[in-house]
Parts: C-alpha cells; sequence; structure tokens
C-alpha cells in the first residue's frame, strides 16, 4: 500500500518552523543553563574534583571560628563579670588583703594574715594528730586581671623537707567583693614520729613570678588540741 503524502500549503510551513525554530532556543537555553550551573558546582568549597582540598579549607575555617567562640566563652564564665570601673589599662594586678585560714571541723577558724610574729618558742597554732582541716583563701584583685594564681606551701621538720603542695587557684578579674578558695580537706599526720615543731612557707604568685603572699610561720602537731588554740 502506497504512503499517501499532503501537500503543505506554505503558511503551514511556515508556522512549523516558527515552531521548530523556538523549540530549538529553548534547547540552546536549556544548554547554558546547565553549563553555568557546572560552571558553579566546580568553584563550590564542596566539590569533590579538586581532591577535596577546598572542601577542607572550609570546614577548616568553620571549626576555627567556633573554637573562638567557645575560647570566649570559656574565658567569659573563668573571669566572671568584669567590672569595668576596676580595670586599669598598662597596669599590673594587685592581690590585695589576702587572708589565709585554716578550718577544722568543730573547732574555730584559725586566721593567718600579715602581719603576726612567729618563732620556735612562739608556735602561730597547734594541730590535733590525724584531724580533719583544709585551707581557705580569702582576697581581692584590683588594677587588672591576675592569671595564672597559685598556692605554693613547704613544709619542714627538724631542718628536713617533709611536704611541698602547689595548688592552681585560676585567673581572677578586678572587684571590689573578695574572693573566696577553699583547698580540698586533708588529714594531720599521726603517731610519735609526726609529733612536734614544724615550719611552713606559704606563697601565692602568678604565672609571671609576681608574688603577692610570702609568709613564713611554725606550727605544732601534738596528741591533743592547745586548749588557746
Amino acid at each position: 500500500m502506497s504512503t499517501v503524502v499532503e501537500p503543505i500549503s506554505p503558511n503551514k510551513a511556515l508556522a512549523i518552523n516558527d515552531s521548530n525554530l523556538k523549540m530549538v532556543r529553548r534547547n540552546d537555553a536549556f544548554d547554558e543553563q546547565e553549563e553555568e550551573e557546572a560552571n558553579e558546582c566546580k568553584k563550590s568549597p564542596l566539590n569533590e574534583e579538586d581532591g577535596g582540598a577546598n572542601s577542607v579549607n572550609f570546614e577548616n575555617e568553620q571549626l576555627e571560628k567556633e573554637n573562638k567562640v567557645d575560647q570566649s566563652s570559656r574565658e567569659e564564665q573563668l573571669l566572671g563579670t568584669v567590672d569595668g570601673s576596676a580595670v586599669e589599662e598598662n597596669q599590673d594586678p594587685e592581690v590585695q588583703e589576702p587572708r589565709l585560714y585554716i578550718i577544722c571541723p568543730g573547732r574555730s577558724d584559725m586566721e593567718l594574715s600579715e602581719p603576726f610574729i612567729s618563732s620556735p618558742k612562739d608556735c602561730l597554732f597547734t594541730l590535733k594528730e590525724g584531724s580533719r582541716y583544709k585551707l581557705k583563701f580569702s582576697f581581692t584583685v584590683s588594677n587588672n586581671v591576675v592569671s595564672g594564681l597559685k598556692y605554693i606551701n613547704t613544709t619542714w621538720k627538724s631542718g628536713v623537707r617533709v611536704d611541698k603542695s602547689q595548688v592552681m587557684l585560676g585567673n581572677f578579674s578586678p572587684r571590689k567583693e573578695p574572693y573566696v578558695y577553699e583547698l580540698e580537706e586533708d588529714v594531720t599526720p599521726s603517731g610519735v614520729f609526726a609529733r612536734g615543731l614544724y615550719s611552713a612557707r606559704t606563697q601565692v604568685i602568678d604565672d609571671k613570678e609576681r608574688c603577692y603572699v610570702d609568709i613564713k610561720y611554725y606550727f605544732e602537731i601534738q596528741k591533743q588540741w592547745r586548749e588557746s588554740s
């Protein structure tokens, strides 16, 4: 069977040509859009064709920003609210009115504060052997932030060093209200060889080796509490 092909009028042929031309233009526009998107993808920091280098750099930048925020948050928590009126630029910090207390359960607090006189014949205080105690500090900070503040205590018995302890207190911003810091509870030694006269030196210094407290004193460890202590 032969196929009958109807003749196309000039007007209809022109309409078909216009339609085909519009379709070609749409296809060309679509191809241009795909090419632009492909180029943008190549420029993206998440593109994997460059070995992931841009992606890694992008992630590192994000982590660095987050670390800076976390560091600022930690510093604010550590230093607390800084009294702007108490901060003096270009001045060294000062730790003032330092007081050291010895706290024993069931006893009155014993305060060590300068100035005082202590000698082997005039002990500053007496502790009972095997008794629980802890140290408490009270001080104020002025002028600037004091960083890396630490407590160092060295004890001797009969000229021989028997103990040296160091405790990091932390960073403290200037403020009018005193800071109070308590160390962990400890127990005095007991026994015949533990009793007797001790000498001690207590220091409070910062991370730049500035010394704010430096006191030397004598104390005793005895079988019983001294009545006057």
